[in-house]
Formats: C-alpha cells, sequence, structure tokens
C-alpha cells in the first residue's frame, strides 16, 4: 500500500503543505457539513472522496477504500462519513495503512470496537478523532462553565426531529447498529456528559421499535445523576414540524435552558450566548490539532449511555414505519 509510504512524517499542517485527506462517504453530512468545513480551513487540502454513488466535482473519485489505499494518491488522514455499521472495518485499514483518522458520530456500532480502534492507532501512531459534533455547539462550552460550581436538581432532554426529513430513505439508521433514534440521541447524550461534571449512568430505558425495523423509533431515559434520578431524557424520530433540541437544567443558581442543539443558552428565561452553527469548522481544527501533537480524543461515554440503555430496556412494539 502505497498511501502510507507517501506519509511525510513532521510535515503535516504546515503553511507549506496542508493535511491531505480523503474523505470517505459522500452523503447528506458530507455535503452539508465536511466538504464546507474543509473547503474553509486552509489547514486541509481535499485529495479523493470515496463512494459507491456519488462525487466531488473536480476531486479524484474512487468506489471504496480498498481502490483508495491501492491508488498513488498521497494522504495523511482519512474522514469517515459511513454508517458506523462498517466503520470499523473501514477505520481500521485506515490506520493499518499510517493514516490518521476521523470519525463521524457515533464512533461505531460498539463501545469495545471503537476501544479496538483506539488501541490500533496508538500502536500505529497515527491520531484517532471520535467526533461529537453537538459538543462544538456556541453555547455548549459557555453553559459547561456556568453550571461549574453550581448544584444540579433536575434535568430534562427532549430531542425531537422528523427522521423522513433529516434522514429521508436512509434504511440503515433503522438497522441492527444503526442506533435508530439515538443517532441523533446520542448528540444529546454528548453535549450532557460534557457539560455536566458529575458522573451519570442509565437507570431505566424504554424503547419503542417499528415492527419492521430493528431500531427503536423513539425512547425515553432516565438517568441517574450524583446518585439521584436526575436526568430525564425523551427522543422521538416522529416529530413533525421544527425539530426541538433542547437541554433544561434546574440548579441552585436558577434554570438553564441549551437549546436549538447546543447553539443557543438562556438562564432564568434571560439570553446570554447565540452562535451560528460552526460545529464542523471546530471538528476539523482540532483533527488538525491532534494530528500535529501525534494525540487522540476518543470519548466512548455517549456511545456507553446508548448501549447501556440497549441493554437494560424495555422494549415496546410500535406499527410498521416505512420512508
Amino acid at each position: 500500500m502505497l498511501i502510507a509510504a507517501t506519509r511525510d512524517e513532521g510535515s503535516v499542517n504546515t503553511p507549506d503543505r496542508p493535511i491531505r485527506l480523503a474523505l470517505v462517504g459522500v452523503g447528506k453530512i458530507a455535503r452539508a457539513q465536511h466538504l464546507p468545513a474543509l473547503r474553509a480551513n486552509p489547514s486541509y487540502s481535499l485529495q479523493a472522496t470515496v463512494s459507491r454513488h456519488a462525487a466531488v466535482d473536480g476531486i479524484p473519485a474512487l468506489p471504496d477504500l480498498d481502490s483508495l489505499l491501492a491508488s498513488r494518491i498521497p494522504l495523511d488522514a482519512v474522514s469517515l462519513c459511513t454508517p458506523p455499521q462498517g466503520r470499523h472495518v473501514l477505520a481500521g485499514k485506515a490506520i493499518d495503512a499510517g493514516l490518521h483518522v476521523m470519525l463521524e458520530k457515533p464512533p461505531g456500532t460498539s463501545v469495545a470496537a471503537v476501544l479496538d480502534l483506539k488501541g490500533r492507532a496508538q500502536r500505529a501512531g497515527v491520531s484517532l478523532f471520535a467526533s461529537w459534533h453537538s459538543r462544538a455547539g456556541a453555547a455548549v462550552e459557555p453553559a459547561r462553565k456556568w453550571l461549574a460550581g453550581r448544584r444540579v436538581d433536575h434535568v430534562r432532554a427532549t430531542w425531537k426531529e422528523d427522521i423522513r426529513v433529516w434522514h429521508p430513505g436512509q434504511d440503515w439508521i433503522l438497522e441492527a447498529g444503526g442506533l435508530g433514534v439515538f443517532d441523533p440521541g446520542i448528540n444529546c447524550l454528548s453535549i450532557l456528559t460534557h457539560i455536566l461534571p458529575g458522573s451519570m449512568h442509565v437507570e431505566h430505558a424504554l424503547l419503542t421499535v417499528p415492527s419492521n425495523r430493528a431500531a427503536p423509533i423513539a425512547a425515553t431515559l432516565r438517568l441517574i445523576y450524583e446518585g439521584r434520578s436526575a436526568i430525564h431524557a425523551k427522543f422521538d424520530f416522529l416529530y413533525a414540524g421544527e425539530p426541538c433540541w433542547n437541554i433544561e437544567i434546574v440548579t441552585d443558581g436558577g434554570t438553564l435552558l441549551l437549546s436549538h442543539g447546543g447553539q443557543r443558552l438562556a438562564v432564568d428565561g434571560k439570553a446570554l450566548h447565540a452562535g451560528e452553527n460552526r460545529e464542523y469548522d471546530g471538528l476539523y481544527t482540532r483533527f488538525a490539532a491532534l494530528i500535529a501533537a501525534r494525540d487522540s480524543d476518543v470519548d466512548v461515554l455517549p456511545l456507553q449511555h446508548v448501549a447501556d440503555a440497549f441493554l437494560i430496556a424495555q422494549w415496546r412494539a410500535a406499527p410498521s414505519f416505512e420512508f
């Protein structure tokens, strides 16, 4: 495999040569978020795309990762935007070829699989970034700082959207390993695990699964936070209208509302922070920094909570679902 041999050690992310990256998967999220962020970041040069059905004008296109790795296209890194079911194999091949790897969320279909990739990346001396885009929301870090030192009494998280709008025709998301409603719901969990300083674990879960599908279309969770049943979350994939991505946290210093998926922050009804959705700009900046430092960032805690919810859940059947 020629790609690893053409990687110039120590010269990535420099003014004279940006990080040479291939985008693996050219679907809705890649076009809407990854491509604009890469074009806006001078630290990267998009060298190739990998997809069986799509391409980007002016960029070499390969049908699969094996074809990319057998090509003479020089690369330093890949960003994987494929469905999670096959991501462990793809990431493993890239790591073995000496490439740095960024994983779209969720990073994989199991905690053990992601931790395996972490170990392989460490042994190979490359960077692995399990990205959680919602943590890069404009108001998430201000919320974390505001909560520091305050007592949390109760948390109510509501993550509701229309699967037909946000994931049109994407059957994989309701297949085994696709996570179902936890594909957006894990965004909520990634924020909660970042902004709340205490420990938490899933105490109860109710998952609603269509009769013709393998993953839930709705879920309710109750989590123990600092020894108390303080976190209640509701995820819904059949919500018509504007999406509702809110986290309300009642504290001894007021009630915090983090809304619009982490873009806006208010306390007791007073707006404190609002910003544009520039999450993926932040992710690629972070990935470049990890590559420069030869470091990795692999937090599996949000995925662990999803796995625990599946493990202890009560299951409720729902009518069949079709896109």
